[in-house]
């Protein structure tokens, strides 16, 4: 598991980071809030352990920013010194999937990552698919790009969605034309050029990052 550790105190930081590492995880350490949100902007992570109290952003605005912008497409444990039920509810309205008050065993630690894990993986299929800062959530068909949300057509909701799903993959016209037309492809693959150039408008035109990318002589992938 990727995981992302936001921990001001050196010492414990460095004692959780040892733990997660011998447990086989791949763990990047942040030793502020602001220096956290960074990383998170440029990598992707699967459970994000976040102190409760730190300078420049504290764990609950790191928290609550992090589901505004990428939704919970991750786990969130937080970590507090504050054993109080207020501090808690905070902790999880914020949008933290679990807590640890301190001090805690490592192996308490792990048991938690392991429960919610398992929790994960027998829940309902994901309502929402994310690729890099982009967040399109399935139930309501809207995509959201750094807090910005984009509206769709039914047809380049149904593109975006199966671009996104096989995302790192190579997908052809062809096979394109199948899932998103439900029609046998034909000689004509114009139309989807045509709507991957609507698609690129609205989700890359006005940022930095392309998710859309071509693939000579093949079709289209996306990827962050």
């Amino acid at each position: 598991m990727k995981i992302l550790l936001v921990e001001d105190e050196v010492n414990i930081a460095s004692f959780i980071e040892r733990g997660l590492r011998e447990s086989g995880h791949e763990v990047l350490t942040a030793y502020d809030g602001s220096a956290g949100w960074e990383l998170i902007q440029k990598e992707r992570f699967q459970l994000l352990i976040l102190d409760l109290i730190m300078p420049k952003m504290n764990g609950l605005e790191l928290c609550a920013r992090y589901r505004a912008e990428y939704g919970y497409t991750s786990l969130v444990i937080m970590l507090t010194a504050l054993g109080t039920t207020g501090d808690i509810v905070k902790g999880l309205d914020a949008g933290a999937d679990d807590y640890l008050v301190k001090p805690f065993s490592f192996a308490e630690l792990e048991a938690r990552i392991q429960a919610l894990s398992r929790r994960a993986k027998t829940e309902l299929p994901p309502v929402a698919l994310s690729c890099g800062d982009l967040v399109l959530e399935t139930e309501n068909h809207r995509a959201i790009r750094k807090g910005i949300p984009i509206d769709l057509t039914v047809r380049e909701y149904r593109l975006l969605e199966y671009l996104m799903a096989n995302q790192g993959t190579a997908l052809s016209r062809q096979s394109i034309i199948k899932q998103v037309w439900d029609k046998e492809p034909d000689r004509n693959m114009n139309i989807v050029d045509v709507y991957v150039n609507y698609l690129r408008a609205k989700i890359d035109k006005e940022f930095d990052t392309k998710l859309i990318h071509t693939v000579s002589g093949i079709g289209y992938r996306m990827e962050g």
